[in-house]
């Protein structure tokens, strides 16, 4: 009986040591295990054999982040054996910062980071997680004060470039990565936001009032412009009806000369054929013409006549006999 119990006991004891010496590391972790207090070697993810109460993983600080029974946000520092090497982002809460025009401003900032040497990330520093808040918390503050609030709130990403420059190159001797930088928030004073937006309204009236004073002057502009095309425009008719109009008349005293001169030249070629003396016969159609006119109206009763016309009326005698001598 006593043997059996001793057997069992060894098993148990052996299962106590297996178990012991045997660690199973999840992707993305890592251990950190010291021989006799001394540092050993880094557990790579997978299955692990190590020395039981010889070799022990070393303990670290882990920052998580929990809601309380309230729902407001909880910030808990934690021991762990486990590294975690992925990439990580802390939420740090805000804080009050100075700008360079004295003007208090709060503003958080997210980093994100990454554990790339877990032996200096738990022997170069105490408490990474603290260490980590701290630096980004005092590089802010740094960093703001050497900017104007104005250039603060347009400046987010020179900062977070800045930020994420100095804080690198800190933390490189801890074994991290600073990927990046963000900042979150950044509110001012409430009599800063007031003036603010009392300056953006006036700016935003400034605005308008320039646009409205273009567009009267442009509409100005396009109207002057318009009357000119228009007053250019009607010259150009007045001047091309003119011109049409000149060309009209050229052209018709044209066509009355021609006219005139075939009916001269064909009544020339008549009273030659009948032996009349041309001037005559013109000046004769004249004076018909002319009292033709004179006893056009109701109350010309009696007309007087030059003498020196009866030389003329006297040759409608030989007109007629030339008309008689054609027909």
């Amino acid at each position: 009986m006593g043997t059996y119990i001793f057997l069992g006991l060894l098993v148990l004891v052996v299962i106590i040591v297996v178990s012991a010496g045997v660690k199973i590391v999840p992707q993305s972790e890592t251990r950190v295990v010291e021989r006799l207090g001394r540092f050993h070697s880094v557990l790579a993810p997978g299955l692990n054999i190590i020395w039981p109460f010889i070799d022990k993983p070393k303990m670290v600080y882990t920052r998580r982040v929990e809601s309380s029974v309230n729902g407001q946000t909880v910030v808990r520092i934690t021991s762990s054996t486990a590294i975690d090497l992925r990439e990580q982002v802390y939420d740090f809460p805000s804080q009050q910062v100075i700008t360079k025009d004295n003007v208090t401003t709060e503003i958080n900032a997210l980093l994100y980071f990454q554990i790339v040497d877990a032996k200096k990330a738990v022997y170069e520093i105490d408490n990474l997680p603290n260490a980590l808040e701290k630096l980004t918390q005092t590089s802010l503050r740094n960093v703001i004060g050497e900017l104007e609030l104005d250039q603060t709130l347009s400046s987010r990403d020179t900062i977070n470039s800045r930020l994420q420059i100095i804080l690198d190159e800190v933390t490189n001797k801890w074994g991290v990565k600073v990927n990046r930088v963000e900042l979150q928030d950044i509110t001012p004073p409430k009599s800063v936001r007031e003036a603010m937006e009392k300056q953006m309204q006036a700016e935003r009236n400034r605005r308008a009032e320039i646009l409205n004073a273009e567009g009267q002057k442009t509409s100005v502009i396009l109207l002057s412009e318009g009357e000119k095309m228009s007053q250019i425009n009607r010259a150009t008719a007045v001047k091309e009806a003119e011109i049409l109009r000149a060309e009209g008349e050229a052209r018709a005293k044209v066509l009355t000369a021609q006219a005139e001169a075939e009916a001269i030249t064909r009544v020339a070629e008549a009273i030659k054929a009948s032996q009349t003396d041309p001037a005559t016969y013109m000046l004769a159609m004249k004076y018909i013409e002319t009292l033709g006119e004179m006893t056009s109206g109701q109350d010309n009763k009696t007309v007087y006549i030059p003498y020196e016309a009866s030389g003329v009326l006297s040759s409608i005698g030989s007109i007629k006999a030339m008309f008689d001598k054609n027909v």
